[in-house]
């Protein structure tokens, strides 16, 4: 059985998380200007699976089809209010790498915004909610090959590698090798 907090159908019962330089908060429609500004990067969609936004209406739409989940979170400065990215947790059922009472972590990052530890700093705040809040066991997260900048991130967040194996990537018409780590509550809680 899911975790019933992965469960809702809505967004009601999440939160705005903070971190140190970012604040987290569900998607709204009016964020599509600021969503397609990054999106439209090629560097940005294909390596993580999906096809750069080609207008502001594709990114509305995704908002509401895609980002609307619960705990997925647009990730915003908290100095500047600029949007630099997306951080979500997909429940068990959704995900082809969680198990029960487990979820798969996922990230990106607009261009202007890497390399400076955001994805890190962003995940780390996703990865406690998801432990303390939501009371997960364990937390995924995958990378397909040659994404060596999410393989990294996972690293940093003390991700073990758990298994690679060929997959459809459905967005982009092809297959790929996919990477998936994971880190359990226990080891999280003894790294603390």
């Amino acid at each position: 059985m899911p975790s019933p907090a992965l469960s809702a159908s809505s967004c009601d019962d999440c939160m705005v998380l903070r971190s140190e330089r970012l604040l987290l908060r569900p998607w709204n429609v009016d964020d599509a200007p600021a969503l397609f500004e990054l999106a439209r990067d090629p560097r940005v969609g294909p390596p993580a699976g999906w096809a750069p936004h080609a207008s502001v209406d594709e990114s509305r739409q995704v908002i509401r089809d895609v980002l609307s989940a619960p705990h997925c979170f647009a990730a915003f400065l908290e100095d500047g209010g600029a949007l630099v990215g997306c951080v979500g947790l997909t429940p068990a059922e959704a995900s082809s790498a969680a198990g029960e009472g487990e979820a798969e972590l996922g990230y990106w990052l607009g261009v202007p915004f890497w390399g400076k530890g955001l994805a890190t700093e962003a995940s780390c705040e996703l990865i406690r909610y998801g432990f303390t809040e939501l009371g997960l066991s364990a937390i995924w997260a995958c990378y397909y090959e040659g994404n060596e900048r999410s393989h990294r991130v996972m690293e940093r967040l003390g991700m073990a590698y758990q298994r690679s194996a060929e997959c459809d990537v459905p967005l982009l018409g092809e297959r790929r090798v996919e990477h998936c780590m994971c880190l359990s509550r226990d080891a999280w809680a003894a790294a603390c």
